[in-house]
């Protein structure tokens, strides 16, 4: 886990140190995400626990902050934090009749991407698509069902779509659609030992405002 917060440490460094160089070519971007999880798992496992035991995670909104730093005017290096939403969980399968909100975390999911622009410096619309890597760690994870839970952090792929609106030289408006990849084990331990595996494959769609300078 140090070492992937260290890459990204490294990789944030860099992003900001260039962008040190020409104020002109820096962007940041405050707005609003919806994170849809649309989730699975390989069921859940356990001793007493009876076959066909599921979980089935919820949406969650929060607020994003992004930095983009331009290599050139089509190219350029973008980091993604955002305030960490709670996801909560509910039972499903044969313990449905558990009930809601069986399970909760924060996950804390910092992303870089590298974006290309269409289009030329000055345009009012500028389309981009981009990809890079996600790191997803989840903290404050609780459970009425066990007093000890753990889940495991998460590297993956991330991919994104989006739009940006120029209302003048400075100030504009984004919109955009992310897909990610983020899998992690769950263990929970209390009276007996609960195991599953949730593949997590959140399609984020965000929206706010730009200021370059």
């Amino acid at each position: 886990m140090t070492s992937k917060l260290q890459t990204l440490a490294v990789a944030l460094a860099a992003t900001f140190g260039a962008g040190i160089a020409s104020a002109a070519d820096n962007t940041l971007k405050f707005g609003v995400t919806e994170y849809t999880t649309h989730s699975k798992t390989n069921g859940v496992t356990g001793v007493g626990v009876p076959p066909g035991a599921d979980a089935e995670t919820g949406n969650a909104t929060t607020v994003i902050f992004v930095y983009e730093r331009l290599l050139n005017p089509n190219v350029g290096v973008e980091l993604v934090l955002g305030i960490p939403p709670k996801i909560k969980a509910k039972a499903s399968g044969t313990v449905a009749f558990l009930g809601d909100d069986i399970l909760s975390a924060h996950n804390l999911a910092p992303t870089l991407l590298v974006n290309y622009h269409f289009g030329q410096p000055g345009d009012k619309f500028r389309p981009y698509v981009g990809g890079g890597i996600n790191y997803t760690k989840f903290t404050g994870i609780k459970s009425r069902l066990a007093p000890d839970v753990q889940m495991s952090d998460s590297t993956g792929w991330a991919v994104q779509a989006g739009v940006d609106y120029a209302l003048d030289k400075q100030w504009g408006l984004f919109a955009s659609v992310a897909a990610l990849k983020v899998k992690s084990k769950l263990v929970a331990s209390g009276t007996t030992v609960l195991q599953t595996t949730i593949d997590f494959r959140p399609i984020v769609y965000s929206f706010g405002a730009s200021y370059s300078f």
